[in-house]
């Protein structure tokens, strides 16, 4: 079994060990969320933390189903195998399943020498009431598949980065297909895609009429990275499936994708006016991999969304605040927001070597009236260079890159 040390997520819960937070990890279903606990619980154990000190539970499995309807006999089953003199540490997996879930973190929030840390896979876990009653007193780390990087150390041979990071376009990274033999990936992405769907969407929302969310699913899927409103994806629906939904039914099922952590809405931001604008968002999906479980090899026609795509994820695990520039007509694919304040404006493109599409892709950065640094990334194999003030950078060096 192949053990990938996911540095960043571990170091974020090393320094909030012991600090009096919530430690709540959110993220898609089979991102890594609960091999990460579980790593963190074994660096506590070797570092002399006593294992009856530590427990950890997950409420999808069937021995844990007793106490989905019992917050309060779990509240004491926790509490008493405990020596609550010393630091005890609750790791609950999949906490949403738990009914009143909130009232069991908050008892064990409030017992002293308890360090809580819980996981979820869908953003109702922290839209609830959990949101309300915790404000201030949790904090959420989002876990993401693996990033390239990480993508990398499951590679024997790491040679030939370019090739490598065709194969992760196509695959993507969910950490559970690099466990198993290539014949079993499409298996195991299928499962993946019909549990969140299942556990997340349609029985959270009881929803019966599958079939209709599905397409309205392999749509968002195949306009990656282009601009869409539910009017759209309605009109299109109805003409290339004959299916009549509402406008409202349409944007109810993209929320709920949203909040099943399958996409990422990401708002159009007015560099002239300063201001986000509330129509026309772009969506990116958590992982290339569910999109070519919809779509197919047609994945393959989209290189350019799909860099995109990847683009997009890298800059959320550094942090940022993400938006898309409009700057008159003309569209910045990404508006950075860094944790430190500061900002940049970032370009991509699969390649720029015609001449008039490093035109087409550096027109909106001269659009631009701030001194804010500007990059243009592609997948071009050469030195960085920089024009009027623009940095062209190969993305695969900028994926590799600490930053």
């Amino acid at each position: 079994m192949i053990q990938i040390e996911r540095n960043d997520y571990m170091n974020t819960l090393i320094g909030l060990r012991d600090k009096n937070l919530i430690k709540v990890l959110t993220g898609v279903r089979r991102s890594g969320k609960s091999t990460i606990m579980q790593m963190f619980r074994d660096y506590l154990i070797a570092n002399n933390v006593g294992e009856n000190q530590i427990i950890f539970m997950n409420f999808e499995t069937l021995e844990n189903h007793k106490w989905l309807n019992d917050f309060e006999g779990l509240y004491y089953h926790i509490i008493n195998q405990f020596d609550l003199s010393k630091p005890c540490y609750v790791f609950l997996d999949e906490v949403q399943q738990i009914k009143e879930f909130e009232r069991l973190i908050d008892g064990l929030y409030v017992k002293p020498n308890i360090d809580v840390y819980v996981t979820g896979s869908n953003a109702f876990l922290l839209s609830s009431e959990l949101g309300t009653l915790l404000t201030g007193r949790y904090i959420s780390i989002h876990i993401l598949p693996f990033s390239f990087r990480e993508f990398l150390m499951t590679q024997a041979d790491v040679s030939r980065t370019d090739l490598l990071f065709a194969r992760y376009i196509e695959s993507g990274g969910m950490p559970g297909i690099f466990e198993l033999p290539e014949n079993s990936v499409k298996d195991y992405t299928q499962n993946v895609i019909q549990n969140i769907i299942q556990k997340d969407v349609l029985a959270r929302n009881n929803w019966r009429n599958e079939d209709h969310f599905y397409k309205t699913t392999a749509f968002l899927f195949d306009a990656i990275g282009s601009i869409i409103s539910p009017k759209k994806i309605t009109n299109t629906l109805k003409t290339n499936n004959k299916l009549s939904l509402s406008h409202n039914t349409v944007e109810n099922f993209i929320n709920a994708l949203v909040e099943a952590f399958l996409f990422y809405k990401v708002k159009r931001f007015d560099l002239r006016g300063k201001g986000l604008l509330m129509t026309q968002e772009k969506y990116y999906t958590v992982d290339l991999g569910l999109k070519k479980h919809f779509l197919g090899d047609k994945i393959n026609l989209d290189l350019g969304h799909n860099l995109e795509n990847i683009v997009y994820l890298e800059l959320l695990r550094r942090g940022n605040q993400i938006n898309i520039g409009k700057a008159d007509n003309t569209e910045i694919d990404f508006v950075v927001r860094k944790s430190n304040g500061e900002q940049e404006y970032i370009q991509v493109a699969w390649t720029t070597k015609e001449q008039s599409t490093f035109d087409r892709e550096i027109r909106p950065f001269e659009l631009i009236k701030d001194f804010n640094r500007r990059i243009l990334l592609t997948t071009d194999v050469e030195p960085v260079t920089i024009y009027k003030g623009i940095q062209k950078i190969n993305v695969i060096d900028w994926l590799l890159k600490e930053e």
